[in-house]
């Protein structure tokens, strides 16, 4: 299966939790058949048969394990590669699905599963569970049997993911809504920050603090301490994570990142990657215009490669500060727009390069509440 992005066509692959079905079911057919598996079919959520290779295979009368190889196709997931086993073992009634080695558990509210509970999300135990009663109508098999997910490299694997951010120790998790691994998808991104976000929420935070990349993490941790580990951190997708904290009821939504990437916000362009709009330097010229600027500031500016280099040009007419506060405005606006009266936003607006922050919006007051609270 393959899918465009832009002009490269890329090869799909699958989910971890299409990986723990197919093992599931394989070990399930060794137990109750008696005879070694080679390959099975996993039936994803969308109606879509994947046949796939079983690796590893061991059962007596007791028990059966193996694993199936996690492939992410052309999508740069630090999983891909992983062996995924499972262990099924006969029980009295009903399908037990647990977690063992390098599968993380969950210790924070807001995810799929419980706090405590082996982080196998929804719809993986939904197939895995699918997938072992088919091979029990197929033995005419009455009883129950006990599913135990693990990976071996599952622990030192998570330490490359989101996990330890979300609240997920001691292994991976065993995820997926499709089944199906798309490349460079930006709904996965979107899923994790929204996953992000409701820990926050469910943790009983009012107030959304939003970080853009490592230049925002770096300023946080520098200027801002006690925001470490609190930010949620939504990358290029500023739209989105806007979205989703209104959808998650959060009444003050605070954004902080760098003035690379937010200047683009001045011309309402809600996600910074570059491979959807560029405008920094439009937006720039634009509020220095607005500002007073002479013609050959403006072709200064336009000849920039970066917002710094821009931003030495302003410092040297004297102009920095009217632009800045221009710009800030804009970003303001577009914020504003963005949410429609449903939270407060504000935004915090900061350079390496230059001695300069801007402040928007709800963002002072925010600052300051959260100081006093901590």
């Amino acid at each position: 299966m393959y899918i465009y992005k832009g002009t490269k066509l890329l090869r799909c692959g699958y989910t971890t939790g299409t990986c723990a079905a197919a093992a599931a079911k394989a070990a399930a057919q060794m137990l109750l058949g008696g005879e070694t598996v080679t390959h099975t079919d996993v039936m994803l959520p969308k109606g879509m048969t994947l046949t796939l290779a079983v690796k590893d295979a061991a059962f007596d009368s007791e028990y059966a394990q193996c694993c199936v190889i996690k492939d992410s196709g052309d999508d740069p997931d630090v999983t891909d590669g992983i062996a995924i086993y499972a262990r099924v073992c006969r029980t009295d009634s009903g399908i037990v699905i647990t977690g063992g080695e390098g599968i993380g558990k969950v210790t924070m509210p807001g995810l799929d599963r419980g706090v405590g509970e082996y982080a196998i999300n929804t719809v993986p135990r939904k197939m895995i569970t699918e997938s072992v009663g088919e091979v029990s109508d197929k033995y005419g098999y009455t009883g129950g049997l006990h599913v135990t997910i693990y990976a071996p490299a599952g622990a030192e694997t998570a330490k490359k993911t989101f996990n330890p951010r979300m609240g997920i120790v001691g292994g991976i998790s065993i995820i997926g809504t499709t089944g199906i691994v798309e490349p460079m998808s930006d709904s996965a991104i979107i899923e994790t920050i929204r996953a992000e976000a409701n820990i926050r929420r469910q943790s009983g935070d009012s107030d959304l603090y939003l970080s853009v990349g490592n230049y925002s993490e770096q300023y946080i941790g520098a200027n801002l301490p006690g925001l470490t580990g609190k930010c949620v951190m939504c990358s290029n997708f500023i739209g989105d994570a806007l979205d989703i904290g209104v959808s998650l009821g959060f009444e003050r939504i605070l954004l902080i990142g760098h003035i690379g990437k937010l200047v683009k916000l001045g011309s309402g362009i809600m996600n910074t990657h570059s491979a959807y709009a560029d405008g920094r330097m439009e937006t720039l010229i634009c509020c220095a215009a607005l500002c007073g600027a002479d013609r050959d500031v403006l072709e200064a500016i336009d000849r920039c490669v970066t917002v710094d280099a821009a931003f030495d040009i302003l410092h040297e007419k004297g102009m920095a500060g009217t632009v800045a506060d221009m710009l800030g405005r804009r970003i303001q606006h577009s914020m504003d727009e963005r949410v429609k009266g449903c939270a407060v936003t504000g935004s915090l607006v900061f350079s390496f390069r230059h001695e300069l922050m801007i402040q928007t919006g709800a963002a002072e007051d925010m600052l300051k509440d959260f100081r006093r609270e901590t």
